[in-house]
């Protein structure tokens, strides 16, 4: 089992930038995809980005590609989300998580019912 606490979120400007990050405990979080998940006030929660085993593979939402990146540091067992060119619309809940699949790293890992271990989210605010 792992247990994951998100850190970093908060109120920013339209245009700002701010870099979320996921704290795994437990073990062998290398074997783990990790992933953001988004949820805005009134709406279901979507997937943000997500990463492979080791880093080499990502997928983004179509929403936030070009604006935001995920890394990860098995050594440190963190995951990163750097958001830049924050919009107002990217105001959300967010949250990490951790995944036990194990098969082809594909695009059907962006569905939340993939996600086996959920932090408890962290606010982020962007102002207009």
């Amino acid at each position: 089992q792992v247990q994951l606490v998100e850190s970093g979120g908060g109120l920013v400007q339209a245009g700002g930038s701010l870099r979320l990050s996921c704290a795994a405990s437990g073990r062998f979080f290398s074997s783990y995809v990790m992933g953001w998940f988004r949820q805005a006030p009134g709406k279901e929660r979507e997937s943000v980005a997500v990463i492979s085993w080791r880093g080499g593979s990502t997928y983004f939402a179509d929403s936030v590609k070009g604006r935001f990146a995920i890394s990860r540091d098995n050594a440190k067992n963190t995951v990163y989300l750097q958001m830049n060119s924050l919009r107002p619309e990217d105001t959300a809940v967010y949250y990490c998580a951790a995944s036990l699949y194990s098969g082809a790293f594909n695009p059907q890992i962006l569905a939340e019912n993939k996600y086996d271990y959920w932090g408890q989210g962290t606010q982020v605010t962007v102002s207009s």
